[in-house]
């Protein structure tokens, strides 16, 4: 199916989104996600141009049309190539291509991708432009502020120029460094200390390219303190790790009301989605895995976890086990008791 989507990008779209993480930002997570929010923006997991060309593409790229607004990253280095993958993944209906020229993972540095293209901003602005020229939906590029020794100044400002050049729609930025020698992948989400300011002075020097700042963003309040510098905020881990945070996300940022009350009623929403998937196959754990940050610190909420990290994973669960884990917690109305 071909895009809908396919109006030009502007700071509105980029203001507030869950980043692309591997092995977590699923179509079922997103799916989930999507319950708790209609505003935030979404991203798949990094995908390969190689595997978007050739690999299983309904296992890779599929999913719900409810996941709108969803992106779908893509990471290489092949302008052809990622101009191809761009169309299949136009083709599909994804509102936004993104490139990702910030994974530090051994994986992209030895197929030169990722992080690694930081040094090369003249091949990016070239793959942007090859993406530009392929489809209609906005290209976009999620960055760092620089690798190793680089100056951070300089090469964010270099990136910036190429990808400005080759037509970006919107530029999301890591504001840390990505260190491709001595740290590992793990790391490099911590251990390089964060430089919003940094993507504030890009913001100021280019005040017609949409922004966003991606690093270390814990909380809803946080989002709205760069909001007043930057276009838009990327949540990463505090988002997957504490799904009901997103519930803020419309109201707060986007002054519209929230999709479901709670996490209950967002359970309940999700549901169908699950026996829909039961059916087809997928086990109970793949989407649950997803959820298990919900009611942190209410009564209860370790033994929901306990529940579904132990039978959700058993052959033939289904929403019966969903349910006895939520059964554990307290809902608001009964009277509090210690945190479990």
């Amino acid at each position: 199916m071909r895009s809908r989507y396919l109006r030009p990008m502007t700071p509105e779209d980029i203001r507030f989104s869950v980043a692309p993480m591997m092995d977590w930002t699923d179509r079922h997570c997103r799916f989930f996600h999507r319950i708790l929010s209609r505003r935030t923006r979404l991203y798949t997991e990094m995908v390969t141009t190689g595997a978007v060309i050739h690999g299983p593409r309904e296992r890779l790229l599929g999913f719900s049309p409810e996941e709108h607004p969803v992106a779908v990253q893509l990471g290489g280095s092949e302008p052809r190539d990622l101009a191809k993958a761009a169309g299949i993944c136009a083709e599909r209906g994804y509102s936004e291509i993104n490139l990702n020229v910030g994974c530090p993972s051994d994986r992209v540095q030895d197929g030169r991708f990722g992080a690694c293209l930081m040094r090369e901003p003249a091949l990016v602005g070239d793959c942007v432009a090859a993406m530009k020229a392929a489809v209609a939906v906005p290209v976009t590029v999620k960055c760092r502020i620089g690798v190793d020794e680089q100056d951070a100044e300089e090469a964010l400002d270099a990136i910036a120029d190429a990808v400005v050049r080759a037509g970006t729609d919107a530029l999301f930025v890591h504001a840390r460094k990505a260190w491709l020698e001595g740290l590992s992948p793990k790391q490099n989400r911590d251990v390089p200390p964060l430089d919003y300011k940094r993507v504030y002075r890009l913001k100021q020097a280019r005040p017609d390219l949409p922004i966003a700042v991606n690093g270390g963003v814990k909380t809803i309040e946080e989002a709205k303190t760069h909001l007043s510098e930057v276009d838009g905020v990327m949540m990463g881990r505090a988002a997957y790790q504490n799904p009901e945070l997103l519930l803020r996300a419309d109201p707060e940022l986007f002054g519209e009301a929230a999709p479901v009350a709670d996490a209950f009623e967002a359970l309940e929403a999700f549901e169908p989605y699950v026996a829909a998937r039961l059916a087809e196959g997928v086990r109970l754990s793949q989407m649950t895995r997803h959820i298990l940050g919900l009611f942190a610190g209410r009564p209860g909420a370790r033994a929901y976890r306990r529940h579904l990290a132990t039978e959700a994973v058993i052959s033939g669960a289904g929403l019966r086990t969903l349910r006895a884990a939520v059964d554990h917690v307290r809902r608001p109305s009964a009277p509090l008791e210690a945190a479990a």
